[in-house]
């Protein structure tokens, strides 16, 4: 069964996928290799660029929007046995993770003993199982997400969940620890996208209807954002997890006017494999952000920091399109080995079904 056929909105290719979520889901990438990109670069550099004040604007509803994507098609599959939804939810993405930790640390271990010495890294290594490290967070959280609402389903009414989440949203808790602070920040946003799918979809719809309509409210919410962004006012309680549905809503509705028109075809590529580009971009990331900053070309850091994101988005996919066929494979496809329940007919990275 397609989300199609289950909320009766959206329109789904071929493949069963839905468009405007993969739209969603591309600029959403796009967004979160922008900010690494654009911070590291001006870290290095010494100074800011004109990307920055993206990236303050995005900084409301960049993860909000991704996560509550995360969770749009979990009623499809929540009900399944524990042992099939732990092996797509937890040890899918819990491999990847593995992985990409490894190769990861194996690219700046040098850089960090040179530091702060080797023992340091193995140190930082056996830390990034218990707190997730540098970008990867996000695939650590998910399983959390996924486990913590099978587990409470039917058992704590969802009203009282998504108040709780509200709740430690607007509390901004900061321990240091990124499983707390991310699941405070994060979940009702995750937990939205699975208690309000339907109306979610039905807005895509209404959308999709309406183009004018959402077009005029995304020029207002644009403004309301963008003053209350670099007024200071963003991180305020409530008005923050405000900001991060009107934000998401936004991003829904952006998504679903590019479908509607087939725009930007390439936007919607990238959101079929935002995973893929999520694991892999830091080293096209990093690679680009050396050479062009060491060779003095381009003055320009706002510029350097766009060209660093673009090249990072490319070249992760790069990374993927050349081991797809090949015994590295294994790098965006989970090996036989480490499935837990019967296979799917398809095995490649998919962050929500």
């Amino acid at each position: 069964m397609t989300s199609n056929e289950t909320y009766g909105t959206g329109v789904a290719s071929a493949s069963g996928r839905v468009d405007w979520v993969d739209y969603a889901k591309g600029i959403c990438i796009i967004m979160v290799v922008m900010m690494h990109s654009t911070l590291g670069t001006e870290l290095a550099a010494g100074r800011l660029g004109f990307m920055h004040h993206v990236v303050e604007f995005a900084r409301p509803f960049r993860m909000p929007d991704f996560f509550l994507i995360s969770g749009l098609f979990l009623p499809l599959v929540i009900d399944r046995d524990w042992r099939t939804y732990l092996d797509r939810k937890v040890v899918h993405f819990a491999y990847f993770y593995f992985l990409w930790v490894a190769i990861q640390f194996a690219f700046k271990a040098p850089g960090l003993a040179a530091t702060n010495g080797w023992a340091s890294v193995v140190t930082m290594y056996l830390e990034s199982f218990i707190d997730p490290f540098g970008t990867l967070w996000f695939i650590y959280m998910l399983p959390i997400f996924f486990v913590v609402t099978k587990a409470t389903r039917g058992r704590i009414p969802a009203a009282a969940i998504w108040f709780a989440a509200a709740a430690l949203e607007m509390a901004h808790i900061s321990t240091g620890w990124t499983v707390i602070d991310e699941f405070a920040a994060r979940f009702v946003y995750f937990y939205s996208g699975y208690l309000f799918a339907p109306r979610v979809f039905a807005f895509a719809e209404w959308v999709r209807h309406h183009p004018l309509g959402a077009l005029g409210a995304l020029l207002i919410w644009a403004l309301v954002n963008g003053t209350l962004v670099y007024a200071d006012l963003a991180t305020l309680p409530v008005i923050s997890l405000m900001l991060g549905y009107a934000g998401a809503c936004a991003i829904i509705a952006t998504g679903t006017l590019l479908a509607r028109r087939h725009l930007l075809d390439w936007l919607r590529y990238c959101g079929e494999y935002s995973i893929t580009i999520y694991l892999a971009f830091f080293l096209p990331m990093a690679v680009t952000r050396i050479l062009l900053l060491k060779s003095n070309l381009i003055a320009s850091i706002g510029a350097v920091s766009l060209i660093v994101t673009v090249m990072a988005v490319f070249g992760a996919l790069l990374i993927w399109w050349g081991t797809r066929n090949t015994r590295l494979k294994f790098l965006f496809e989970r090996p036989d080995m480490f499935w837990i329940a019967p296979k799917k007919p398809r095995a490649v990275l998919q962050p929500a079904e």
